[in-house]
């Protein structure tokens, strides 16, 4: 699970990613442009965007994300606390909005809601597609009683996918939720990680659900 701090302010996003860390995965970017680059990968659970920011504001990139067609969950988390404000948020596609100084407690609640939200199987022990099952506290997979054996990124590529079964995940998107933007590999590690994960799948007749959307990336569906 990956959160999007967009916050110009270095020291209060470090103070906010400190909080979430453990729970979370973080990225950071510190002005509008660099946020908005990184919102536009689709790849985040939650962003956290701050309105007054250089380069680009906060409004600003709502709108041309919104736009473009990500549906991200935004809590706008800013010092700006008019009723205009929160209005003009919400109508730019805000889910939610916190004033600065805020309460630790009620940021990490307020994300909590909006990642369950939008990702029901985030907080349950385990994930299921037909007769597949993750149990996301163990991080094994079983399809009925039978154990595979997949290891370390090759669970959580699958556990994506299920996630968000029936929808097309692309390569890039796969590679920068689960190596990152920093990773010193390439996006062809997607393609041996797939690889055997399919493998494992074939046993039980269920690699047939793991599909590869030539060109673009791949799925889990009927």
């Amino acid at each position: 699970m990956k959160i999007l701090i967009i916050e110009d302010e270095k020291l209060l996003s470090n103070a906010i990613k400190d909080m979430l860390k453990e729970e979370y995965e973080i990225d950071q970017a510190f002005d509008g442009q660099e946020g908005e680059l990184y919102a536009k990968q689709d790849i985040y659970d939650v962003i956290i965007l701050d309105l007054m920011l250089p380069i680009k504001g906060g409004y600003q990139i709502l709108e041309e994300i919104r736009t473009f067609g990500i549906l991200t969950p935004v809590l706008i988390l800013t010092a700006k606390d008019s009723l205009d404000d929160k209005l003009k948020g919400f109508q730019k596609g805000a889910d939610d909005y916190l004033t600065k100084p805020f309460e630790k407690e009620e940021l990490k609640a307020r994300i909590e809601v909006m990642v369950r939200r939008n990702n029901p199987n985030y907080y349950k022990k385990e994930i299921k597609f037909q007769e597949l099952k993750l149990e996301t506290k163990t991080r094994k997979v079983y399809i009925k009683e039978n154990e595979l054996k997949l290891q370390g990124k090759q669970f959580d590529m699958l556990e994506y996918l299920v996630n968000y079964q029936n929808r097309i995940i692309t390569k890039e998107q796969i590679f920068d939720k689960i190596w990152g933007f920093n990773s010193e590999t390439t996006t062809n590690v997607v393609e041996v990680y797939a690889s055997g994960i399919r493998k494992e799948l074939k046993k039980y007749n269920y690699d047939k659900y793991f599909k590869t959307i030539r060109g673009v990336g791949y799925m889990i569906s009927n």
